[in-house]
């Protein structure tokens, strides 16, 4: 069964995005300009809080 997860190997900020690619089999690439063209066109504060969120709540991968 497939989990998300922070990312650890390809993380920018906080992970969120590449996480998101990595549970996706997606280009984390693509998936941070999904972002930001999203926060752009919501003003900023939407997708900020989202990503926020999302960094909260989204549980490291275990270690070991």
């Amino acid at each position: 069964m497939k989990r998300l997860y922070l990312s650890d190997s390809d993380k920018k900020l906080a992970g969120v995005c590449a996480g998101l690619g990595e549970y996706f089999d997606a280009d984390p690439t693509f998936i941070r300009l999904a972002t930001a063209v999203l926060a752009i066109a919501t003003g900023l504060f939407p997708m900020l809080f989202g990503y926020l969120v999302a960094w909260m709540i989204i549980p490291r991968r275990p270690t070991g």
